[in-house]
């Protein structure tokens, strides 16, 4: 974080300052809210969780270092004390925004969110330093975690905002006001939390209503493919900028195909030229990732050259999405199992057709969550794809969601032992040991609450000694 004194962050959380005997000492390290991560210099966030209460860990983080606490109640040692800690920080964080000379860019959608962050702070980061969300930290938290993160040398921010519910989005573009916002897309993930697809478009493009107007260098970069995105265009006075296959696109891909290895390729054409791309990840779902990236590093001053450049460097950046590891005897597992929807349950399944040509596939699903009365037609269609894509054999692991999956493999034609339902991700894990071949690949996916990375871990011990990670 920006050097700031503990007098200067308590009147911006509007705190009171207990037990601290010089308030000019500033915090020159992180902001943090797991006592493991405090050093020093550093300034820890004590949150009240459900089975812990970082109020009990005060004296600790002091004594490795920590400046002070940020905190609900006195804790003995140098604090400061405010009503509501999650309010406080993202007070600290909308402070420390204004004082950054850095540009803010936001990015949201149904799906992909994490994947094209990863790919826009790695494109970035060739021009300039970038500072970006890790992993997917998108929420009331982990995104002012994040902007506090950021130094006086950080000239790009890159934020994953996500959203629950309307409103969410326009909380987070308060706090980290974005000169940049992209959105990806509208699918179903959450829809029965938020009711409709219409009102995930209205939530989403609450980014877009946050943006500085064209004038004032706010510019909007929509998915020119998906109508809902597309129609946000009426929501803002930024500069539109639309990506995607679409020949409408200002930022475009032509000529797209998949290596023999899955991985995609095109020829992305900008305003201001062309380039051809190879990526290191795998899966055509990424090409549209890749272009909301070049989008955004076009609008701020990167060719063409230099963006197909960085894009065919990138690599994966957060764990358990398409991470592509290969055993000693060819048995090639894909650990998506981070969480799933349906929009990226279809992408890795056909990734996983692209990888398997000529070879064995295996896929490994659990429950996709928060489907609401969608959730029976969605698994039904991905059993479904499962069987016309020509997957070898599908693993449905799990309870109702799952028989979902298996029946809908079942009713579009695969009567023998090409699907197979089991209870949990244990029985996947012996079934898949006793079957399992040389050269096979093995995709696993499920939302995250499933804990199906259990069984990729599981099948790479089963052959770690000189394992290939890619």
């Amino acid at each position: 974080m920006i050097a700031l004194s503990l007098a200067e962050i308590a009147e911006v959380v509007g705190g009171q300052t207990h037990d601290i005997p010089d308030p000019s000492v500033q915090v020159t390290g992180e902001v943090v809210r797991d006592s493991r991560e405090a050093g020093p210099g550093s300034l820890f966030a004590a949150f009240v969780g459900e089975r812990v209460d970082g109020h009990d860990f005060a004296r600790q983080v002091v004594a490795a270092g920590a400046v002070a606490v940020l905190a609900s109640r006195p804790v003995g040692v140098p604090a400061i004390v405010v009503d509501d800690v999650q309010t406080a920080l993202g007070a600290l964080a909308r402070h420390v925004v204004r004082r950054l000379g850095a540009t803010l860019v936001a990015l949201t959608g149904s799906a992909g969110k994490t994947s094209t962050k990863d790919l826009i702070a790695q494109v970035l980061r060739t021009k300039a330093p970038t500072v970006f969300t890790p992993g997917s930290l998108n929420n009331e938290i982990g995104l002012p975690l994040t902007a506090l993160s950021a130094t006086e040398e950080t000239k790009f921010l890159v934020l994953e905002m996500g959203a629950r519910g309307i409103g969410h989005i326009r909380y987070l573009t308060d706090l980290t006001p974005p000169k940049v916002g992209l959105v990806l897309n509208v699918g179903t993930a959450h829809i029965g939390e938020f009711g409709g697809r219409e009102q995930i478009a209205q939530a989403k493009g609450e980014l877009v209503e946050a943006l500085p107007a064209a004038e004032d260098g706010g510019v909007a970069v929509l998915n020119a493919d998906d109508p809902l995105v597309r129609a946000m265009a009426s929501r803002t006075k930024a500069k539109v900028v639309l990506f995607g296959e679409s020949a409408e696109a200002d930022v475009r891909a032509e000529n797209v195909r998949l290596t023999d290895t899955g991985q995609p390729a095109f020829s992305l054409h900008t305003p201001s030229g062309a380039s051809d791309v190879t990526m290191r990840l795998y899966g055509e779902h990424h090409v549209s990732n890749a272009l909301a990236a070049a989008a955004v590093a076009h609008e701020l001053g990167m060719s063409a050259e230099e963006i197909a450049l960085a894009l065919s460097e990138a690599g994966s950046l957060s764990r358990w999405r398409m991470e592509v590891t290969e055993r000693p005897d060819g048995v090639t597992i894909v650990n998506d199992a981070y969480n799933a929807n349906p929009e990226s349950m279809r992408a890795a399944l056909r990734a996983l057709a692209a990888m398997g040509q000529g070879r064995r596939t295996w896929a490994v699903l659990g429950k996709m969550a928060e489907l609401g009365d969608e959730a029976l037609a969605e698994h039904d269609a991905v059993g479904r794809l499962a069987v016309r894509l020509n997957v070898g054999k599908l693993v449905a692991v799990g309870g109702v969601e799952a028989s979902w999956l298996q029946l809908g493999a079942y009713n579009e034609g695969s009567w023998g032992e090409e699907s197979v339902h089991v209870s949990d991700a244990q029985a996947a894990v012996d079934l898949l040991r006793s079957e399992l071949r040389p050269g096979d690949v093995v995709l696993v996916k499920a939302s995250r609450s499933v804990g199906l990375e259990s069984v990729a871990q599981a099948l790479l011990e089963s052959g770690a000694e000189g394992v290939d990670a890619r």
